[in-house]
């Protein structure tokens, strides 16, 4: 028997088993509203591209050439992220992914298996925050971040929307010190573990899901430091804007320069991995792999989601 051509032929086999895709994208790419879906499938140093959408939303490596690993739910790889690197699209380049206005929509769906929360906030979105608290030069739009603490969301899932790009606003126009319109999951995020990750924004409600499911949670004012009357009475109906889902009603920033030039930072662009926080374009870099990320202009059902998680067959997944 030749030992070698017998070693070699495993280790063949072994590569496209680790390699063979777990998924199936169709799922994904024949859900309406779709305008970006990333598989994670390149090499590095290469773009990584939409695929099934009008747009091909080129994700640029930033810091270097991002690592590709065996073993994704889509295109049997994924992007390993050090902590170090992300991605970015110009904020000119971002096409139909630039969701924005009073009456937008938005969803996100990502399959990933995340390291450390304690540095890895950041999975995806347009969020600019600008140089720390009280600083109202941000120009946030829509993000899916984790572990936030300041409103009660440690190591959970923090779905964002802003429609002031800058800091929350009570209606009397007083400002917190942050942008403070989250929904917050009720379980913490896995880590260690594939999983799948979502948020749906109708226009109304913020609704955070882990796993496929609408992961709820009710407000506790003091457990969660939200006992100001923005929240716990800003709701429909003057009652409490809740946890999970979340009320926030008033759309999504629009940056517009004639009348955000000279008070906000430029428009941000699309990440992925990081965001612009503190003053600073690389502040917390996420650790871990990303093999599926897609983005909807419109809010989708828990039926919708509920089947892209089964799409991503996570538990198939090493």
């Amino acid at each position: 028997m030749n030992t070698k051509l017998c070693k070699t032929t495993v280790g063949a086999l072994a590569l496209a088993a680790a390699t063979a895709q777990a998924g199936d994208m169709g799922v994904v790419t024949n859900t309406p509203g779709l305008v970006a879906f990333w598989t994670f499938g390149e090499a590095a140093g290469q773009p990584r591209n939409s695929i099934g959408t009008k747009q091909p939303h080129p994700l640029a490596e930033v810091g270097g050439p991002m690592a590709r690993v065996a073993g994704g739910p889509f295109s049997g790889y994924a992007a390993m992220l050090n902590g170090r690197q992300y991605f970015r699209i110009p904020y000119a380049e971002t096409g139909d992914l630039n969701i924005s206005g009073k009456d937008a929509q938005v969803s996100m769906f990502a399959v990933v298996r995340i390291v450390d929360l304690q540095q890895s906030r950041t999975i995806a979105g347009m969020w600019s925050e600008g140089r720390g608290a009280h600083d109202d030069t941000g120009t946030r739009q829509y993000a899916l971040l984790m572990n936030m603490p300041t409103y009660g969301g440690p190591n959970k899932l923090v779905p964002h929307i802003s429609s002031e790009g800058g800091v929350s606003r009570r209606a009397d126009g007083s400002a917190f010190p942050w942008c403070c319109d989250y929904a917050v999951s009720g379980h913490e995020v896995p880590t260690g573990q594939w999983c799948t990750l979502g948020f749906t924004y109708d226009g109304q409600y913020i609704r955070a899901y882990l796993n496929g499911e609408l992961d709820q949670l009710e407000l506790d004012p003091v457990k969660h430091k939200r006992t100001d009357p923005y929240f716990t009475r800003g709701g429909p109906g003057g009652q409490s804007r809740g946890m999970n889902p979340y009320f926030h009603g008033r759309g999504v920033f629009a940056y517009n320069s004639a009348r955000h030039a000279a008070t906000k930072i430029p428009p941000s662009p699309f990440t992925v991995g990081s965001r612009f926080a503190l003053g600073k374009e690389f502040p917390e870099g996420t650790r871990g792999r990303f093999g599926g990320l897609a983005v909807f202009n419109r809010a989708l059902t828990a039926a919708e989601m509920q089947a892209l998680h089964g799409a991503a067959r996570v538990t198939e997944l090493k």
